[in-house]
Parts: structure tokens; C-alpha cells; sequence
């Protein structure tokens, strides 16, 4: 039995029987709370950190306008990731902040439903990231995106998940 529930666990849940990338099918599962937190960095050069500091990008608000792109994706995941089921979201928040020459962002997304959030939080922040990339190429083409993982998730059947670096 063990050996059996260890198998199932270790079974990828995208493939079916026949070996096919397929949608999981979660009609059965009963709807609960979830909500996931994920994060990650863009590293950015000094002239870069000073000029979004001034609000001297030609193209905006830097930090701004990532947090919208931010929120923006997660509501989008279910149409970029394949097999990502579409969820109605009960929040999405996006929190940027710049630490010397680093940029660190903080999504969390929850919602009631059937399936896990995890991917909203982790789109999140990678579209931020790739937003700040977009709007400070001009300044810095050396950026780097790195880091970006869950931290945090909560509801559903595999219940509480920590990451164990986490504060």
C-alpha cells in the first residue's frame, strides 16, 4: 500500500494513462481556500537603481508599472501555462521594492477553489521581473532575473507548504 501511495504521489499529474500531456480533472475535489506566495529578484546596475529612485525613466514609473504587470499576469496564467486551469481570483498583490541594486518582489494570490494558486503567485512575479527588464533595458542591458520560487502555499490537500529559508 505504501509503495502504491508513494507511486501515485511520484506520478507526474499532466500525463495521462497513455502518456499525453492532459488537463487534471478537479470537478471532484472540493472547493477550500488556498493562496500561495512566491518571490524573486532582478539584479540592475547602480545607474539603473538611481535613476528608478528619481523616477527618471523615460517610459514611467518603474516600480509602478511592474506591480500592475505583476497583477496582470497572475490574472493571465491559466492562458499562458498549457495545462493551468483558469481560476477566479480573490487577490493579487505585488509588493516591489529596491534594496541598493536589487530589486526584490513579493507576490501573494489567493483564491476559492479547487486547485492550487501557486502558478498565479509564481506568474506574478515573473512578469514583474520581466517588466523591469522591459522598462530599464535602455539604462542597463546586463540585468538578471534570478530566485524566482514559491515560498509560501496553504489550502487544499496537500495543505501547508514553507520553504524552509523562508522568514
Amino acid at each position: 500500500m505504501k509503495n502504491q501511495q508513494q507511486n501515485d504521489q511520484s506520478r507526474l499529474t499532466h500525463i495521462n494513462d497513455q502518456g499525453q500531456a492532459s488537463m487534471v480533472d478537479v470537478s471532484d475535489k472540493p472547493i477550500t481556500q488556498r493562496g500561495a506566495v512566491a518571490q524573486g529578484r532582478v539584479q540592475i546596475s547602480q545607474d539603473l537603481a538611481d535613476r528608478i529612485r528619481a523616477n527618471e525613466i523615460s517610459k514611467g514609473n518603474l516600480i509602478d508599472v511592474a506591480r500592475l504587470a505583476g497583477i496582470m499576469g497572475a490574472k493571465k496564467t491559466g492562458e499562458l501555462i498549457p495545462l493551468c486551469h483558469p481560476l477566479g481570483l480573490d487577490l493579487v498583490s505585488v509588493e516591489i521594492e529596491l534594496i541598493e541594486t536589487t530589486v526584490h518582489i513579493r507576490a501573494t494570490a489567493k483564491c476559492c477553489g479547487r486547485t492550487g494558486i501557486e502558478m498565479e503567485a509564481l506568474t506574478a512575479v515573473s512578469v514583474a521581473a520581466l517588466t523591469i527588464i522591459d522598462m530599464g533595458k535602455a539604462v542597463d542591458k546586463k540585468m538578471v532575473i534570478e530566485g524566482i520560487r514559491l515560498v509560501e502555499k496553504w489550502g487544499g490537500r496537500s495543505g501547508h507548504f514553507k520553504a524552509d529559508d523562508h522568514e
